[in-house]
């Protein structure tokens, strides 16, 4: 069996979604003077690679401990959609060529190679799904959508607000979970039968919580 990281590593002053919490880590403890080492780690609950529950955008949704960890893994179908401009749609269209293999269980991976802006402005351009889209994923069984962008939903030029989300509130409705930031997706090919895990923090009542992601194959 062979794991590949497909997680974005926390740091302090890491790249966050416009106006959520600033990533902080400091010693709270040493080893010189406490005997140990011990961080203390500041965040918001959508820092670097993390999955959302539908609590994130629906006020009687579920929070993130009340979910079926067998939504947090399955076998994973990625959608190469490499090459595109910034701020690109995806359509259903551009979805067909993996649509057979769409059914309940199985996590969708949207392949952008976007991550390799993570860190810089360029990151907030990201490609996104069309609302039709995500309907029509909703509609074949699917409850886990994980991207390689900061959003599945256009993201704002300026911290002026979320918008209307409507990708989230598509999947997240269903009863869905999405994981963002994923990196280094490209070598999820490279797995024969790629399983997608994504298991996170257990944290009481939250909307989102990190994550570490991995591609488990032969």
């Amino acid at each position: 069996m062979r794991i590949v990281d497909l997680s974005q590593p926390v740091h302090a002053g890491m790249q966050v979604y416009p106006g959520d919490p600033e990533v902080a880590v400091t010693p709270a403890a040493t080893l010189d003077r406490d005997g140990v080492n011990v961080l203390a780690v500041h965040s918001g609950s959508h820092t670097g690679t993390h999955v959302d529950a539908p609590f994130h955008v629906l006020a009687d949704g579920a929070r993130l401990d009340e979910l079926d960890l067998a939504l947090f893994h399955g076998p994973a179908v990625t959608a190469d959609l490499l090459g595109r401009a910034p701020r690109t749609a995806v359509r259903w269209a551009d979805l067909e060529p993996v649509a057979d293999r769409l059914r309940a269980g199985v996590v969708l991976v949207l392949h952008t190679g976007w991550s390799v802006h993570f860190g810089t402005p360029a990151y907030l351009e990201h490609p996104w799904l069309t609302p039709d889209a995500a309907e029509r994923l909703v509609a074949t069984g699917v409850r886990a959508l994980a991207v390689d962008t900061l959003n599945p939903d256009p993201t704002p030029p300026l911290c002026t607000g979320i918008g209307d989300l409507p990708v989230h509130r598509a999947v997240l409705g269903a009863g869905g979970v999405i994981v963002e930031n994923l990196t280094n997706v490209a070598q999820l090919a490279t797995l024969s039968d790629p399983l997608l895990s994504f298991f996170p923090l257990h944290l009481a009542g939250a909307d989102g919580a990190p994550v570490r992601a991995v591609g488990l194959g032969t």
